[in-house]
């Protein structure tokens, strides 16, 4: 009788040590399905998917990619600039003698260089934007505004209204 309990036990505790290990392969496997980049697979990720989607040439695929090249080369230092505000805006958190205005001083800051921020992205559209024929930049048009409903960093939406397309004037 012993025996046959100990047989079961071990039998029970090899099962539940394959289970584990079958849900932790999978967890494992799944960890970076959230990736930006890996939300396209196998279409290459948003920037390829908009290459093959605009019909870019070879031409306009090098200057795209120097374009690409350089604007993150420029809004490097400015997103630093960003994060370190952010950090210290959110450093008075802990400090309840923070004065109101010191708070909205360094809001303002944040406000100010993510501004920046959105200017710089802005014309690096309109350039990029230049590198196409008529018909792809209507292509161009509708995959900007596309990707500007599509939801952020976390899931949060850019337009909380949840309206779709541009703006009606």
């Amino acid at each position: 009788m012993k025996n046959n309990y100990t047989r079961i036990l071990s039998i029970a505790v090899i099962l539940l040590l394959i289970v584990n290990g079958v849900m932790l392969y999978f967890i494992l496997k799944g960890r970076n399905h959230g990736d930006n980049f890996k939300r396209n697979e196998g279409k290459g990720g948003p920037i390829e998917m908009m290459k093959k989607e605009m019909g870019m040439t070879d031409q306009q695929q090098k200057d795209f990619d120097q374009m690409k090249e350089d604007h993150f080369r420029n809004m490097k230092p400015l997103a630093d600039s960003i994060r370190a505000a952010k950090t210290a805006f959110f450093g008075f958190v802990k400090d309840a003698s923070a004065a109101d205005s010191t708070i909205d001083a360094a809001e303002q800051k944040i406000r100010n260089l993510q501004t920046q921020a959105d200017k710089m992205t802005f014309e690096h559209f309109r350039k990029v934007r230049n590198i196409f024929t008529a018909d792809q930049q209507k292509k161009f048009d509708d995959y900007v505004q596309k990707m500007m409903q599509r939801p952020g960093p976390g899931g949060w939406r850019r337009d909380t209204t949840r309206k779709q397309g541009p703006p009606q004037e």
